[in-house]
Parts: C-alpha cells; structure tokens; sequence
C-alpha cells in the first residue's frame, strides 16, 4: 500500500524547500498575488490553494503533481484540541490554530530563533468602523527573546 502525502507532511518539505531554495515566505506570496500571511498558513496546511496557485508553488520550489494536488485540498483547520467554549476565546484559539504556525515561522524569519514575550508585553484591543460591519483590531507587542545557550561551567550566573 502507498502512504499518501498530507498536509502536514507537505508542510514539512515546503518549509524545508523554502531553505534550500533562498526564497523568503514574503517572495513565494509575491509569487502567488497573495498575503504574505494568509501564504505561510496556506502553505503549512491551513488553507487550499487555487490549481494556479499550486502549480507556481510547486514550480518555485520543485514540488511534484502529488504535492499540487495537496496544496489544493481544504483542510480540516486548527489542532482538534479542546477549547473553551465561550465565543470569544474560541475564535482567539482557532485564529491561532490556523495563523499561528505562520506566525511562528514569521518571526523565525525576521528575528531568528526565540519567542515573542508574553511577560513583556502590551496589547491593545481597537474598534474600527467598517460599511460590512466593524472590525475588531487586536494587537499584541512582546519583546522578542532570543534562545540562547549558555554553558555553566563558562558563564556566571546573571
């Protein structure tokens, strides 16, 4: 019986090709004629890409016909986790279940490897007027913190 390929092992040889190429996230959305973000989240499983849009990935990054037929599959979205049930914080975990493996990869790109600090950190919660209907910008500012290795026996204590 042959395995087949799944979203999230496509995942893992786009972030790996994505290396071995030198292409930045923000290069293969320019590819697309897509948000930068909206692609990283695409491309790690969170959303189905047009037929078009599958084959210039596939292209960029010498993928084959299996992994243009992935990239066009909906997905089943976030980690299956149990949430909380109240509205609200529901739609903060499936926002972060879908985006937030972009965002890690993001910040990965831009600051190397570290976190954002949730101990350091302002947010800001915004109303903006929209003839839709209003949109609600949430912001959160964290220090980036850098992983860093230090060797005991070499480094005082801070």
């Amino acid at each position: 019986m042959t395995r087949t390929l799944t979203k999230t092992d496509l995942a893992e040889v786009i972030r790996l090709a994505r290396v071995k190429h030198g292409l930045s996230w923000a290069k293969i959305a320019e590819s697309i004629g897509k948000d930068r973000v909206w692609t990283v989240a695409a491309l790690l499983g969170q959303h189905p890409l047009s037929a078009t849009e599958a084959s210039i990935v596939a292209e960029l990054l010498e993928l084959d016909d299996e992994a243009v037929a992935v990239l066009q599959l909906t997905p089943y979205r976030g980690s299956g986790e149990a949430v909380a049930s109240d509205p609200t914080i529901y739609r903060f975990h499936e926002a972060l279940s879908v985006y937030g493996p972009a965002i890690k990869e993001l910040i990965h790109e831009e600051f190397g490897d570290g976190i954002m600090s949730a101990i350091n950190f302002r947010m800001s919660v915004e109303r903006r007027p929209d003839p839709q209907g209003d949109r609600v910008i949430v912001t959160f500012d964290g220090k980036f913190l850098d992983y860093a290795w230090k060797n005991i026996e070499q480094e005082p204590a801070p």
